[in-house]
Parts: structure tokens; C-alpha cells; sequence
């Protein structure tokens, strides 16, 4: 998720940052997706070796593609190997701040904003600050920000310091399916509802909905017969849609005009994202708090009175699913994470709008 330039306090349809255009002449949202490419790996081709305790992973709750980082580091028990910085729902136009934290300081890497890893490894950094990123700690300078990549890694490169019972997330005979799907999840789901969010003219925004509600459809068939998406068991490409899904409702249906029906309404998506949700690492990792406080508080462009809304009733996320009368084995042959860490619990959440 980026983080507007310093330069712009409102990115609107006509104007860029430095990531490139939000919207292009036509109205069409376009994300950037050149991200720093440097990778953490067993052999440390990039200068950057698999090594625990080293490398700080840095999210926001608020953020879906950093909640996917947080998800795979819990079900994969990387906890005591890759710590993790928590910065807040709202920032401003030019970073992510650490304003959860005692004196708004992060306390390992003992900095206020994220932006200041960057910078200290690239003095000149011409794009926007995202979440999730990799700092290494002893220099403080981010070594990524490629959120795709970062969830990977921690399946096929950190596998030394998995936890016993660990599931496999991106299982070799598997890959090439799972990769095939998160390409439709990510351009038409994922992406699909900041296109919508985003438009900049009328018919921009009825073909992002069209494009998105119709692969919705095509997943929601694919669903129907089985548990998960690919295999019987849980893999990144559940990972990758539940986070979307989770603010299916709370954000995207009202501020981003998602509105043909919500994921309540949609029953075989809503049983299934249920059924994640209630699975350890998922839910447990769902801030719905900070989700609706992000959004509808920094895009002021699309909410200009920064008004969150009180609903909707969440109480729902609780119930019954059946989705295990379609057989299937979240973890394969591993185990459940064991109880996030005493300061990673998510906060009590107001289910109920009062």
C-alpha cells in the first residue's frame, strides 16, 4: 500500500506522484508495481542473508498487502526470527509513522517514520514509502518492499527457522496453479476494487466494476466444489484473497463503490472467507479497527470529512460456515500457530456498531 509524496497533500484524478500516475488520461487507476527487488535469501545472492534476528519486518494492520506479510509470518511460526514493526492506520502525506509505539519511536529500528529506512539506503528515493518492507536492522535501511516476493521468501527461503508443523503455503507441485491464480486474484480482485476506488472518469470505473464482480463470480464457482483454492489445503493464494475479502465490507463496498452486492450477500465467499477467518493466524490478524480508520480517514480525496463509519455489524464473522463439509485440511499434515505473541495480539474489536 503506498504512501502519498511529500509534495502532494490530495492526489486526484489529474495529478502523479512519484510513483507514476494514479489515473491515467482515460480515468483508469494504475498501480506502480516496480518495487525494490533485493531479496532475503538462504544463499544471500542479493547481500542479504537468510539470518534470524536480523531483518525487521515492518506493516500496517490497516494495509492488505502487509497483512498478507503478517498472516504467512504467523502460520509459517517465523515470529522469533523475523520481528516485526507495527506503524499506525493513518499517516501522513509523507510516510508511515511508528505513532503506536512509546514516543512514536519504532523501538527496534529507533526511528519515528519508515521513510527514514528507506532514505538510508537510498538518499535520492524517488518512489512512494510502502508497507510491507524488510529493514535490516544493524543498518537500518530497508532491504524490500516487494510484497509478492516477501511472502515467498518466508515459505521456500526461510524454511530453517519454519516452525514444527508448519503448513506449505507455495508447494512445489502446486506453484505453477497457484501462481496462475494469483494472477487473476491480484489484477481483478486485489487490485480490482482500488480501480474502482480510483476511477478518475465514469466509464473507467463500470469497466473496473464489471472486471471485478465477474472474476468475484469465477472464484466463487471455483469455490463451490472445494475448499480452498488450489488443493486441499491452505496456500498463498487463499492468503492473497482473504485479505481482500476481509475488507470486502467494512471499506470497499461504500468508499470504493463496490456495491453490487457485499460479501455477505455472496454466499459461497462469505462461508469461505468466514472459514479463514476462523482458522488461527487469519482472524487473529484481522484489525477491523484500523482497516476502517485507514481508509476512510487518509483518503480524503474520497471522503473528504475523514468520517469513519460506525458499521457494519461484525458479529457475523463468528458464525457457523460448513465449509468442512467439503473435506479438505487447513494445515495439511502440520498444525495450527500457536497464540500470537503477547504484543501482537490484535486489540478487542467493537464488533457490534452501538
Amino acid at each position: 500500500m503506498s504512501v502519498r509524496p511529500a509534495n502532494l497533500d490530495v492526489v486526484t484524478s489529474q495529478e502523479q506522484n512519484t510513483q507514476g500516475k494514479y489515473v491515467e488520461p482515460g480515468g483508469e487507476f494504475v498501480r506502480d508495481t516496480a518495487y525494490i527487488q533485493t531479496r532475503i535469501t538462504a544463499d544471500g545472492a542479493d547481500g542479504y542473508p537468510v539470518e534470524a534476528g536480523r531483518y525487521r519486518l515492518v506493516v500496517a494492520r490497516a494495509c492488505p498487502w502487509a497483512n498478507r506479510a503478517i498472516i504467512v509470518r504467523r502460520l509459517l511460526g517465523l515470529e522469533s526470527a523475523i520481528s516485526m514493526g507495527l506503524c499506525g492506520p493513518t499517516h501522513d502525506a509523507d510516510s508511515w509513522t511508528f505513532d503506536l509505539d512509546p514516543d512514536g519511536l519504532d523501538p527496534v529500528l529507533k526511528i519515528p517514520r519508515l521513510k527514514d529506512a528507506y532514505l538510508t539506503r537510498f538518499p535520492d528515493y524517488p518512489k512512494g514509502i510502502t508497507v510491507p518492507a524488510m529493514v535490516d536492522i544493524p543498518t537500518g535501511a530497508v532491504v524490500t518492499n516487494d510484497y509478492p516476493q516477501i511472502t515467498l521468501d518466508f515459505s521456500t527461503e526461510w524454511t530453517a527457522f519454519h516452525r514444527p508443523g508448519a503448513p506449505e503455503l507455495y508447494p512445489d507441485r502446486l506453484r505453477d496453479e497457484i501462481d496462475t491464480v494469483n494472477q487473476g486474484i491480484f489484477t481483478e480482485i486485489n487490485n480490482g476494487v482500488y480501480r474502482c476506488g480510483f476511477a478518475g472518469s465514469q466509464s473507467a470505473y463500470e469497466a473496473a466494476y464489471d472486471r471485478l464482480f465477474a472474476h468475484l463470480d469465477v472464484i466463487s464457482e471455483r469455490l463451490s466444489n472445494q475448499r480452498y483454492l488450489v488443493g486441499d489445503t491452505i496456500t498463498e493464494a487463499d492468503v492473497r484473497l482473504f485479505t481482500t475479502l476481509a475488507r470486502f465490507d467494512p471499506v470497499y463496498h461504500g468508499h470504493f463503490k463496490c456495491n453490487r452486492s457485499k460479501l455477505s450477500e455472496m454466499p459461497v465467499l462469505w462461508a469461505y472467507a468466514r472459514d479463514l477467518f476462523q482458522t488461527p493466524g487469519f482472524g487473529d490478524t484481522t484489525d477491523f479497527t484500523q482497516i476502517k480508520r485507514h481508509y476512510y480517514v487518509v483518503h480524503r480525496d474520497i471522503n473528504p470529512t475523514g468520517v469513519v463509519p460506525k458499521g457494519p455489524d461484525l458479529r457475523s464473522w463468528h458464525t457457523p460456515h460448513h465449509r468442512e463439509e467439503l473435506g479438505g485440511r487447513p494445515f495439511g499434515d502440520g498444525t495450527p500457530p500457536p497464540p500470537p505473541p503477547a504484543g501482537e495480539v490484535v486489540p478487542e474489536q467493537d464488533w457490534a456498531p452501538r
